[in-house]
């Protein structure tokens, strides 16, 4: 047996709730955090939803902001903190994806406000001390333990209207987070035993849901996987796939998991042979051979796009792409170079199967 290398493992304190119908203690909930009114974010799409738990406050309820927007544009920032601020909100209930509990964090980060999240996706942003603000075209990144929601309400039957196509990249999303917590340099046994589990309920949730939008077990185990997952995102160091994905969204505005659910395969084979163990862990919890045709699969047998190109990507922008993925070092298992990189982007363009 190897010997166990040295490792660092800290905890952050936050509450989570999950099960069929935990929606129902939200204002009880916010009451437990010491708050008299929240303000409800969530997209305009999101509207109903953001009624709903609107009306479950009652007189903490004070008003909703449904102005969250993708990838989280200082504007749109700036605006919910304004409207916060008028409405004399002591803390933010963030109602949808990573979109809404985005901008939730942006108004923590900013005035301290605690945030109780409600996911309706496989995000796992609700489980970091991450944020994101994207402006003049750059998204910009960072960790401050402000920005972790101090509640989670993990309701299952939020997530039965998640059209089957979005339930899949956003699964394959939550992936991604585990997927780079079993090569992360700062990795510990506790959350590479959480990424393997998460990774293993998202691959046998995903097939059922997209079969069955309305099965309620596949569900319950995608969102128990994307609660693992989003706990390895929020507790150890992302690497390239991550750095990727962040340039691709924040600077030419392209979807969030779609994207993930694009790159990700190229990325496991840029790794592969410099991070085996992980590999044979993804592909195990995955029951397959290879952890990038693996998760590439999962994608194309359930109607995931695989081509940058046909998420609004243009083949003009790979050098672009490429020279903002170089600016910044970070860790990552095999050395990231222009030559290599370029070609991962080219074949994430084109969506060919991953190669070594």
């Amino acid at each position: 047996m190897a010997a166990r290398k040295p490792f660092a493992f800290e905890t952050r304190a936050q509450r989570v709730l999950f099960g069929h119908g935990t929606l129902g203690q939200v204002a009880a909930e916010l009451a437990a955090m010491g708050a008299r009114k929240a303000l409800v974010l969530c997209t305009p799409q999101q509207r109903a939803q953001a009624e709903r738990v609107a009306a479950l406050l009652g007189e903490r309820s004070a008003g909703i902001f449904d102005g969250a927007v993708m990838h989280v544009p200082i504007a749109s920032a700036r605006a919910a903190r304004a409207a916060a601020e008028r409405a004399g909100a002591d803390a933010a209930v963030a109602v949808g994806g990573g979109s809404t509990i985005g901008l939730g964090k942006a108004i923590a980060l900013d005035s301290g406000l605690p945030i109780l999240a409600i996911p309706t996706t496989y995000a796992g942003s609700e489980m970091t001390p991450i944020y994101g603000l994207t402006e003049d075209g750059l998204k910009r990144t960072g960790r401050d333990p402000r920005v972790l929601p101090r509640t989670v309400i993990y309701d299952p039957a939020l997530t039965l209207g998640l059209p089957p196509g979005i339930s899949v990249t956003s699964g394959i999303n939550a992936i991604a987070h585990a997927a780079e917590g079993l090569y992360a340099p700062d990795g510990n046994p506790v959350i590479e035993l959480m990424a393997a589990e998460g990774i293993a309920a998202l691959g046998r949730a995903l097939p059922g849901l997209h079969a069955d939008a309305g099965d309620l077990q596949a569900r319950t185990d995608a969102l128990y996987g994307a609660w693992l997952c989003g706990t390895v995102l929020g507790s150890v160091g992302m690497s390239l796939h991550h750095k990727l994905c962040h340039t691709l969204g924040g600077s030419f505005n392209l979807p969030h998991a779609e994207t993930h659910t694009i790159v990700l395969p190229h990325v496991l084979a840029y790794n592969a042979a410099a991070a085996p163990e992980a590999m044979r862990r993804i592909a195990d919890a995955l029951q397959a051979s290879d952890a990038a045709q693996a998760v590439y699969d999962l994608a194309r047998r359930h109607g995931a796009p695989t081509a940058l190109k046909d998420i609004g990507l243009r083949a003009q922008d790979l050098d672009h792409a490429c020279d903002i993925a170089l600016q910044n070092a970070y860790a990552n298992p095999r050395a990231v170079e222009a030559r290599p990189l370029r070609a991962l982007l080219q074949d994430a363009f084109d969506g060919t199967p991953p190669r070594p």
